[in-house]
């Protein structure tokens, strides 16, 4: 066993111990970052840390250790085939959300439109904009959110997918509820991950969001429905007949968030979906009207 294989497992001991869900890979992840590399791989070319990196590996492993988030720790994370910048300010992406934008890709698609006109409402740091942007051509996409540090990621990120080469995704601080009036009634897509936890539920998110995600992002009135009932209002508003809507909600909410449109009217196709993991994870309907 190489040096740097001790190490590893070392740190997947402490990682675990400490209740972190995916040790290995995050102690992978952290050895990495300490040398600078690329990609968790390339540590296939090594055999050691330089005495730099172990400095800086075992503080990074001792922080993961008290629940940070390793997302925060190097800075960046993976979101289908788009890297973004996130930190303290700003709710990470989950894998979960992923699902979403599939089914958004996949039915902005099937729909055949050449240029659709999307949203993504409560945006964070950008997670289904800059997906859209990068998945569906030639989308105009729209980003709104309310608060305004996480605004400042998304703008970060914004200026990294330009200069990468993707299209420009138009920003815009303020709430769900009164977006983009200027819009009414011209959309395709209103898609949204918006606040889903409910007030009562504060033994449920890991250490990593409920110390570190801001709180605008995760809390959502005693049900966890009060920010999808914003978004609903905001997407009837917004959507042109027969247009889309998609948004992600909690595994315990895969029958009240559909029964909240169906009880609102206006909705065709309403139905829910679950995630790769095969929770309950999104909602989807069609606007047909009032």
């Amino acid at each position: 066993m190489t040096a740097l294989q001790q190490r590893l497992r070392a740190a997947t001991d402490v990682l675990a111990g400490a209740g972190v869900e995916s040790p290995e890979h995050d102690a992978r992840a952290l050895a990495a970052h300490a040398l600078g590399l690329e990609r968790p791989s390339d540590l296939a070319r090594h055999d050691d840390l330089t005495p730099d990196a172990v400095t800086a590996f075992d503080e990074l492993v001792a922080r993961r250790a008290q629940r940070v988030p390793l997302q925060h720790l190097v800075g960046t994370v993976g979101f289908r085939w788009i890297e973004l910048e996130v930190g303290p300010g700003v709710f990470v992406p989950r894998p979960e959300t992923e699902s979403v934008v599939q089914w958004a890709v996949d039915a902005l698609a099937a729909e055949g439109l050449t240029a659709p006109l999307c949203v993504d409402l409560c945006t964070g740091s950008g997670t289904i904009a800059f997906a859209l942007a990068n998945e569906v051509p030639g989308a105009t996409v729209h980003a709104v959110e309310l608060d305004p540090d996480s605004l400042a990621w998304t703008r970060r990120n914004a200026a990294r997918r330009v200069a990468a080469g993707d299209p420009e995704v138009h920003l815009h601080l303020g709430s769900a509820e009164d977006a983009l009036p200027e819009l009414d009634g011209q959309l395709d897509l209103v898609a949204s991950n918006p606040p889903y936890v409910a007030t009562h539920e504060t033994h449920i998110p890991d250490p990593e969001v409920l110390d570190h995600d801001p709180g605008v992002a995760l809390w959502a009135g005693e049900d966890g429905l009060d920010v999808i009932r914003l978004v609903e209002r905001a997407a009837r508003r917004l959507l042109k007949p027969g247009g889309l809507l998609v948004v992600e909600h909690s595994d315990r909410q895969g029958r009240s968030a559909p029964a909240l449109l169906e009880a609102c009217g206006g909705w065709a196709e309403v139905a829910d979906h679950q995630d790769l993991t095969g929770r309950d994870r999104f909602v989807t309907a069609r606007w047909a009207g009032a």
